[in-house]
C-alpha cells in the first residue's frame, strides 16, 4: 500500500498523531501478549486437564460397554462414579449439537480435544458455565456424562482479557493527560506564530520541554528582530519623505514668482514629486498603522466606494455576494488604503472599476475589477514588487505613480494573514485583484 494513500487516514493534528504513536504500539503489544499467553497458557493447561478427564470418561465407557444390558451398565458405572466424581444418565434421544457461550475461548479448545482423544464423544454441552455434559456413544445407547467445569479447564479464562483491556484503557487515559500537557506549549507557539503572521502581537512565554523552550525563545527573538526591522524601515522612510517636503515647499514658493508659462511645467514636476512622496509615506506606514479591531468589511468597502465616487472616479459597488454578515479583525486604516489603491489603479489604467465583497464563515474576499489592459500572467508576480512599473502592460500616460500601489496592497493583505491574487476579469476584461483574508 502506498504511503500517500495512508496519509488520507492519518490524523491531521499533532495531538492525534502523537496519540496514535502512543496507543498503536501499546495495542499491538497487548494483542501479541494476549495471543501468546492464550496459546501457551490456556490451550496448554486445557489440553492437560482435558487429557485427564478423557481417561476417566474412557474408563466409564469401557465399564458400560462390558455390561450385558443398559440397566446393568448404569449400575456398574454408578458404583464406580463415586470415585470419579461424575454423574451418568442414559439418553433415549439423539445427542444435541455442541453448545457454548460466544466468549468461552477454552471451551472451543476442550471440545476439539475431547473429540480428538475420544472418538466416542458425539457432542459437548458447555452452556452451563459451572458444569460440562459430554454425550458419548456406547453399546447401549447415548450416555450423558456430567462433571464440574473446573476439572477440565482453567476457571474464568476471560479475566485475563478483561484485565488487559481495563488496565490498557486506564494507562492510555493517564498517558493522554501527560501528552496533552506536553503538546500544549506547541499549540501556544503555533497560535502566537499565526497571530504574528496576521499582524497581531500575542503575549507568549516559552514553556514546556527543553526543545520547546529553545524553539519558543527562537520565535521570540525572530519576532523582535522583525518588529525592529519594520519599525526602523518605517522611521527611515517617514523621515526621508518628511524632510523632502521642506525643499519642495521652497520650490513652490520660488516658482510662484515666475511667469505662468515658465512655471507650469516646473510646477507639474513638483506636483509629481509631491505625489511620489505621499506614496512613499503610505508605503512606509504599510500595514503597521493602527491596531486590529472588529470591522464590518461590507460597510467599510461601501464607504470607500462612496468616497471614490465623490472624488469623481467611475467606480461602483456590486450587489452583495452571499449572505455573509459579521465583523473581521482588521487594521481599518491600512485596509482602506489597500482597497483605495486598487480602485485608483483600476480607474487610472481603465475607464471604470467595480468592487464586490464576499464574506463567508471562513474567508473575506474584496474584489476590484477594471476594464483596462490588465497584467500578463507572466508579469503579475513582478507587478507586486515595490517600485515596479510595467510600461508595456499598463499605460503610464494616464497617470504617474512609482509602482507602490500593488505593493502596498500585498503588504496589507499579508499582514492580515491573507494574500493578494491577480487575474483576468471575466466580466470587464481587465485586471481582477482579490484581497483574500482568512477569518
Amino acid at each position: 500500500m502506498s504511503f500517500d494513500l495512508l496519509k488520507h487516514y492519518m490524523p491531521r493534528g499533532i495531538y492525534g498523531r502523537a496519540a496514535l504513536i502512543l496507543m498503536l504500539p501499546v495495542v499491538i503489544l497487548q494483542l501479541v501478549v494476549t495471543v501468546i499467553f492464550a496459546q501457551r497458557h490456556f490451550e496448554g493447561v486445557t489440553h492437560q486437564m482435558t487429557d485427564t478427564v478423557v481417561r476417566e470418561i474412557a474408563l466409564v465407557l469401557e465399564v458400560a460397554d462390558g455390561a450385558p444390558s443398559a440397566v446393568q451398565a448404569q449400575r456398574d458405572v454408578e458404583s464406580s462414579l463415586g470415585l470419579l466424581d461424575m454423574s451418568l444418565a442414559l439418553s433415549a434421544l439423539n445427542a444435541p449439537q455442541n453448545a457454548r457461550v460466544w466468549y468461552d475461548y477454552s471451551g472451543r479448545v476442550l471440545t476439539q480435544r475431547l473429540k480428538d482423544k475420544l472418538p466416542a464423544v458425539i457432542a459437548v454441552d458447555l452452556s452451563n458455565g459451572n458444569g460440562v455434559q459430554v454425550y458419548a456413544q456406547s453399546r447401549h445407547g447415548v450416555m450423558i456424562v456430567g462433571f464440574e467445569r473446573r476439572r477440565i479447564s482453567a476457571s474464568n479464562p476471560h479475566q485475563m482479557f478483561v484485565y488487559t483491556t481495563v488496565f490498557g484503557v486506564v494507562m492510555t487515559f493517564i498517558a493522554s493527560i501527560y501528552l496533552r500537557n506536553q503538546l500544549r506549549p506547541i499549540k501556544r507557539l503555533a497560535r502566537a506564530a499565526e497571530a504574528f503572521g496576521r499582524g497581531r502581537h500575542v503575549p507568549y512565554t516559552p514553556a514546556g520541554a527543553v526543545e520547546m523552550r529553545a524553539a519558543g525563545n527562537a520565535f521570540v527573538d525572530m519576532r523582535n528582530r522583525i518588529e525592529r526591522h519594520i519599525e526602523q524601515r518605517t522611521l527611515m522612510l517617514s523621515g526621508v519623505s518628511h524632510d523632502l517636503r521642506t525643499p519642495l515647499t521652497r520650490l513652490r514658493l520660488g516658482l510662484a514668482m515666475l511667469d505662468d508659462e515658465d512655471a507650469e511645467p516646473l510646477l507639474q514636476d513638483v506636483a509629481d514629486m509631491q505625489g511620489m512622496l505621499d506614496e512613499f509615506l503610505s508605503f512606509a506606514k504599510g500595514a503597521a498603522e493602527g491596531e486590529p479591531e472588529a470591522v464590518d468589511p461590507i460597510a467599510m468597502v461601501e464607504a470607500i466606494v462612496q468616497s471614490a465616487q465623490r472624488a469623481g472616479r467611475d467606480v461602483r459597488l456590486l450587489a452583495r455576494e452571499g449572505e455573509g454578515k459579521g465583523t473581521v479583525k482588521l487594521r481599518e486604516v491600512a485596509m482602506r488604503r489597500a482597497v483605495d489603491n486598487l480602485i485608483s489603479n483600476g480607474v487610472r489604467y481603465g475607464a471604470r472599476a467595480e468592487v464586490s465583497v464576499l464574506l463567508t464563515d471562513k474567508t473575506l474576499r474584496i474584489r476590484v475589477e477594471d476594464d483596462g489592459p490588465g497584467i500578463p500572467e507572466a508579469q503579475r508576480e513582478q507587478a507586486t514588487r515595490p517600485f515596479t512599473r510595467l510600461d508595456p502592460a499598463r499605460n503610464q500616460d494616464k497617470g504617474g505613480g512609482v509602482g507602490l500601489g500593488l505593493a502596498i496592497a500585498v503588504d496589507v493583505a499579508r499582514s492580515h494573514g491573507g494574500v493578494l491574487r491577480l487575474g483576468v476579469s471575466e466580466r470587464m476584461g481587465g485586471l481582477r485583484a482579490d484581497i483574500v483574508i482568512a477569518r
